[in-house]
């Protein structure tokens, strides 16, 4: 195993441009509950899926917020903190080393550790739109009113989360990124999600060094060219000092 992370350092160490894609393996380490796996939040009302949807948001926006607030935890939102996940893939950035995150999920800890260059997949938990004017409003307003509507056209704000039903709009920004990349890092995601759990596919046929590290395995294991599996929070700080060593020889 001691081979493995070295191989998986080498990789990460020699990256100019490295693309990390993050599943809600990388914040339940945060205290965050993983929304799809068998016990979390998804598991205890297959109901959710229906009610976090665009159908239902514009059918009755006054209840849609009322569960959006209770299944996402909204108040408890910014007792969260990075974890050590977070905080490596902050540090991998240098002078000479380029890091985008991708990231699937919504917390808004990867912007609180302070990465540089973060695409939010599937929206974020810390803002609002006017579905009408466009204007943006921040979660404080949100979590004051039920339902938070728009100041200016008084309509109720949608939330910046893509909801069930809503078009993804990050994916071609995120496959020109990694057009870019000379290494793939995908951390904590079982990648049963599409389109999201299409890009590492797409790095592959343009033959990027690639790596998993998860809990558990994926159906797309055989994507990789490194995987490891395991708790997150144990193998990646014995991964960081291997980084270290060799950025530093």
């Amino acid at each position: 195993m001691t081979e493995k992370l070295r191989e998986i350092a080498e990789k990460i160490a020699d990256a100019q441009n490295l693309v990390v894609l993050t599943g809600a393996g990388v914040s339940t380490a945060s205290g965050i509950p993983d929304f799809r796996s068998s016990e979390g939040l998804w598991s205890k009302d297959f109901k959710r899926e229906d009610y976090m949807s665009n159908h239902y948001f514009f059918y009755d926006p006054v209840d849609f917020w009322l569960k959006y607030k209770q299944i996402f935890q909204v108040k408890l939102l910014k007792q969260y903190e990075p974890n050590v996940v977070h905080q490596f893939i902050k540090e991998l950035e240098t002078e000479e080393r380029q890091v985008t995150v991708i990231t699937q999920n919504v917390d808004g800890l990867h912007e609180k550790a302070g990465s540089s260059k973060v695409i939010e997949y599937h929206g974020t938990l810390d803002k609002a739109n006017c579905p009408s004017c466009r204007q943006s409003y921040s979660m404080d307003y949100v979590l004051d009113y039920d339902p938070p509507k728009c100041q200016t056209c008084k309509a109720i704000l949608k939330p910046n989360v893509v909801l069930f039903g809503d078009l993804i709009t990050a994916h071609d920004e995120s496959e020109a990124l990694l057009d870019q990349a000379d290494c793939l890092l995908v951390l904590g995601t079982s990648l049963q999600v599409t389109p999201f759990s299409f890009l590492p596919d797409y790095s592959r046929q343009r033959k990027t060094p690639s790596v998993l590290m998860n809990k558990e395995s994926t159906i797309k294991d055989y994507v990789f060219d490194e995987v490891l599996l395991g708790d997150l929070t144990e193998w990646i700080p014995k991964l960081q000092t291997e980084v270290n060593k060799i950025s530093s020889s």
